[in-house]
């Protein structure tokens, strides 16, 4: 079965590398490897260029001004086969994940599976070092246990589909900068019959990623996914909880805690318990994500957890309104109705 690999970059020079080693490393090859280059201004060209002898079957695009579903779509479009791995610059695959990540369509050739599974979805998981990075994976990244296979959605960072699945759902959406991998996987759902069984689980397929490395780049990344969600018109009721928890929920609990009439502890409480609550899964992850770590590391991370907390939460609320305007200004665009054109 032939099966090409296929991402976009755009100024990766200080973390190309990683992938290109990790492709070369697979324990079962790719077939080919399709990248498309958005008009890099640093060595990133140059450096796969330099890994052409290294990494077989590598193919390199350049498409100037391409954002990453333009970049993906051309590079799934000059693909030859009929299986699609996609990944993303600044990863480090597992040795197994191309192997793991196609074994179910290997399956399906053989009749252990049903033949139409026809996407699979592979995990990601953190490549972290020192307490910020950890306390930022324990905060943003689910654990492989949390996950809900029948209604995970995953991230192109790690699935697989077939390429006539990739044209039945009309490519990834080029008219969106961020999102786009979950409007495609919502595409996706929406052209087969299964919608919660799409995506054949693959948690072994990992592709490994680092987070963020300061509160001011996790600022802008929050920010932008989330002006993608008012722009692709995503998640309204989690954007409107966020906004009541702290423009309603959040001072009328101080306000009490400072003016109450009576009981002003109950305020306080409320306050404190709420936090919490709130930071309890990421204390959690912080279990098995900084095991190996001092303890006074460990604290550390710990203490960052609700700054991250509010750091992403106050990017998501700037953010959204963003994307409200952004929506309505271009509420002519056919494209930007995906649901209604896409049965969603």
């Amino acid at each position: 079965m032939r099966v090409s690999v296929i991402a976009t970059v755009y100024n990766e020079g200080e973390s190309i590398r990683w992938l290109l080693d990790s492709l070369a490393n697979q324990t079962r090859r790719p077939d080919e490897i399709v990248i498309c280059d958005g008009g890099s201004q640093d060595e990133t060209i140059s450096i796969l260029h330099a890994y052409s002898d290294r990494v077989p079957g590598l193919q390199i695009i350049t498409a100037p001004g391409a954002n990453i579903s333009q970049g993906r779509n051309t590079a799934i479009a000059a693909a030859a086969g009929p299986v699609i791995a996609t990944t993303d610059a600044g990863v480090r695959l597992d040795a197994h994940w191309l192997e793991r990540l196609v074994a179910p369509f290997e399956a399906c050739e053989q009749g252990a599976l049903p033949a139409d599974a026809t996407a699979v979805a592979g995990f990601f998981l953190p490549d972290a070092a020192g307490p910020f990075q950890i306390a930022m994976a324990a905060t943003v990244l689910p654990l492989t246990q949390e996950i809900v296979p029948a209604k995970f959605l995953p991230s192109s960072r790690s699935m697989a589909f077939r390429k006539d699945l990739w044209q039945r759902a009309g490519g990834y959406p080029e008219w969106i900068d961020y999102c786009e991998d979950l409007i495609f996987d919502l595409r996706i759902q929406s052209v087969t019959e299964k919608r919660e069984a799409t995506f054949v689980w693959a948690p072994d397929a990992v592709a490994y990623f680092r987070p963020r490395t300061s509160l001011r780049a996790y600022w802008q990344q929050y920010f932008r996914y989330a002006r993608g969600d008012g722009k692709a018109d995503l998640w309204r009721k989690r954007h409107a909880i966020r906004y009541a928890t702290y423009l309603l929920l959040i001072p009328a609990l101080v306000g009490h805690g400072l003016w109450g009439q009576s009981a002003r502890w109950l305020g306080w409480l409320g306050f404190l318990m709420g936090g919490i609550a709130y930071c309890v899964q990421p204390w959690q992850r912080l279990r098995s994500l900084g095991k190996g770590m001092s303890r006074g590391a460990w604290l550390w991370s710990a203490l960052l957890v609700p700054v991250i907390r509010l750091v992403g939460d106050g990017a998501k609320m700037a953010g959204y309104p963003f994307g409200l305007a952004w929506r309505r200004r271009n509420r002519h665009r056919a494209e930007i109705h995906w649901r209604n054109t896409s049965g969603q």
